[in-house]
């Protein structure tokens, strides 16, 4: 068998259409930018450039958008050979507002579907899926079929693929990443329907059974668990069969309980936030490095949080993701130093705006276009938070 991958990733691919002007609605802007979204994509991308082989599991459109999808995925060296196409619908589009440092509504066009959830589980290749050594999957894969069942088929590989498959002493994970949308579950905003009650509670504590590793903001840990509070919702993952739970706090930074007793409380990270999208994703992307590297669980949410930063304080989410050294330059300097001048309001092009905010603040955004994945200095505040903005189209 080949080399196992890192990191596989499956759920959401996209394209992101980004204003080059900042604090500008988008009926005044003139100007856009496109980038590959998709939280599960960006989580690749985010390993890839931490010096990760890694792939996405997915699927696009028939169009001139995937098109751009695969070269952006070859570019980041992301390996594209499971993203494929869906002819009946389009490559799912999302548009957003940039409003510094804590407002970055979303508008998803999904309909009538997304090819990304059209996954099928016949057609997963199961044996390099339980061979990674990290796979990441998210709870919006499990919103609608078949996508619901291909991904319980992909986590039922991991459960029944033991470590003896793949390197002795190599680090081994299945993340689930919570990655709560209302707006994707038909039945979630139903009359009297509760966090506990949707039909997202069900699949969640299912796919939970198969995961080591739980990722989500306080809003996602209630789905999957009934509980807000952060120890108690970390806990309550742990019941649920993870061996770590990371909460996202927002301006109180990241919580991470392990199985063996260990608990890490990290502050986030000083920031002026551009753009806090993205900054969960590439979260996930670090957490999924330091797994790797067997890091103890301090430091692998200390390092996620500085690339998270890293991420808010530039515009783009895919291209913006942080190299080693960058990484290792915030954690050293304790700050992620401004990379351009002050935000334009005035309606012109604007690439680099930034208005300082803490990590914190950009943490409670909501997360990045699609992958929404979060908003913050803080990755792991951005990355889990709530998707009050967004909308669908």
């Amino acid at each position: 068998m080949p080399e196992p991958y890192d990191v596989i990733t499956m759920g959401r691919i996209g394209v992101d259409i980004y204003p080059l002007q900042t604090g500008v609605p988008l009926a005044r802007v003139e100007t856009f930018g496109k980038f590959l979204g998709g939280s599960p994509s960006n989580v690749a991308v985010a390993a890839a450039r931490l010096g990760r082989r890694a792939a996405v599991i997915t699927r696009t459109g028939s169009d001139p958008f995937a098109d751009y999808l695969h070269s952006a995925l070859k570019e980041f060296g992301v390996d594209d050979r499971w993203v494929t196409p869906v002819a009946e619908y389009p490559t799912p589009v999302t548009f957003c507002e940039i409003f510094p440092p804590d407002d970055f509504p979303l508008y998803f066009y999904r309909q009538p579907t997304a090819p990304d959830l059209e996954i099928h589980g016949h057609e997963l290749d199961l044996e390099a899926v339980g061979a990674a050594r990290v796979f990441w999957m998210t709870g919006t894969g499990l919103c609608a079929e078949p996508s619901r069942t291909a991904t319980l088929t992909a986590l039922r590989a991991r459960s029944t693929t033991g470590p003896e498959s793949t390197e002795a002493a190599s680090p081994r994970a299945t993340v689930f990443d919570l990655d709560w949308r209302p707006m994707f579950w038909p039945d979630a905003s139903r009359s009297g329907a509760t966090a506990t009650t949707c039909p997202a509670s069900a699949h969640y504590r299912e796919a939970l059974a198969h995961a080591t590793v739980a990722v989500g903001n306080v809003d996602e840990c209630e789905v999957a668990t009934g509980e807000r509070e952060p120890y108690a919702a970390a806990r309550a993952l742990l019941a649920a069969g993870v061996e770590l739970a990371v909460v996202k706090r927002g301006p109180a930074g990241v919580l991470a309980v392990h199985r063996d007793g260990t608990t890490a409380k990290i502050p986030p990270l000083p920031v002026d936030v551009v753009n806090g999208l993205g900054a969960g994703d590439a979260f996930g992307g670090a957490l999924c490095h330091g797994l790797l590297a067997g890091w103890e669980t301090a430091r692998i949410m200390r390092y996620a949080n500085a690339a998270g930063a890293i991420v808010a304080s530039r515009l783009a989410c895919s291209s913006a993701m942080p190299f080693p050294h960058e990484v290792e330059q915030a954690l050293t300097e304790g700050t992620v130093p401004a990379e351009r001048p002050a935000a334009s309001t005035s309606g012109s092009p604007d690439m680099g705006a930034s208005t300082t905010g803490s990590p914190g603040t950009a943490a409670s955004l909501p997360r990045s276009p699609e992958t929404a994945a979060g908003a913050s200095g803080s990755s792991g505040m951005a990355a889990g938070a709530s998707g009050s903005s967004e909308a669908v189209a």
